[in-house]
């Protein structure tokens, strides 16, 4: 006849940190794990980051910038140290303005922000309008050419210029209200900035007007755009 044991004349015990015997801890949450999920953690300062290692940015700047670069380098100094926390210089044997964290820098992407606003001033935005790339998040510059568009020579891409432009920049103008971004006009380079979308609505009516379409027709469709968008806002 087989005995039978019972689990209650059974004794588990197990070993301790320190070779105390003791019973399995509960199942049960315990207060203190509670305690641990409401804790809340500071900010990580961009110069605790990659072991305290100064990160550098470069913007070359062209020829023809300089002398707009000197004239509103105060305007362009003061956001990037105030506001941003940066250093800035210009290096004028390479020709590029040169940026770096410090241990004064608290946000992480304030060093990819000021590139961008420099980067922005240099390709001919209003020291103004570059700004918004440090205040807002979901702004962007992109830039393409004619050529990838069409291929035009002499004057036939005179004139695809000047339809983009309008008399005294009117339809250019009307684009950027329309769309809420802005364009600059630099030979064969378009450079817009805006949000996502405005610059994809943007692009599209450059686009067309490259490609021959009247302006009557992109206002037309610019018109429609823009009621669309009062209605989402």
């Amino acid at each position: 006849m087989e005995s039978t044991i019972k689990p209650e004349d059974v004794a588990m015990e197990v070993e301790g940190d320190e070779g105390e015997s003791g019973d399995y801890p509960s199942m049960q949450p315990s207060s203190s794990s509670n305690a641990s999920s409401s804790v809340r953690f500071d900010p990580v300062k961009a110069s605790d980051m990659g072991n305290g290692t100064i990160e550098v940015r470069k913007v070359a700047i062209p020829q023809h910038r300089l002398t707009p670069l000197k004239q509103h380098w105060l305007e362009i100094c003061n956001p990037i140290v105030q506001h941003m926390k940066l250093q800035i210089r210009m290096n004028t044997r390479s020709r590029n303005v040169e940026l770096r964290t410090c241990p004064d820098t608290e946000d992480i992407g304030a060093l990819a922000k000021a590139a961008e606003f420099v980067r922005a001033f240099v390709l001919g935005f209003e020291v103004n309008d570059a700004l918004a790339l440090l205040r807002l998040d979901d702004l962007y510059v992109d830039t393409f050419s004619i050529d990838d568009v069409k291929t035009l020579h002499g004057d036939h891409l005179s004139r695809a210029i000047g339809r983009v432009a309008g008399k005294d920049g009117k339809t250019k103008f009307t684009i950027e209200n329309s769309t809420r971004t802005r364009i600059v006009l630099a030979d064969k380079k378009v450079h817009l900035m805006g949000s996502f979308h405005n610059i994809k609505v943007a692009r599209d009516a450059v686009v067309d007007l490259i490609l021959g379409s009247p302006p009557g027709k992109v206002y037309a469709k610019l018109r429609t755009i823009s009621a669309r968008l009062k209605e989402r806002f």
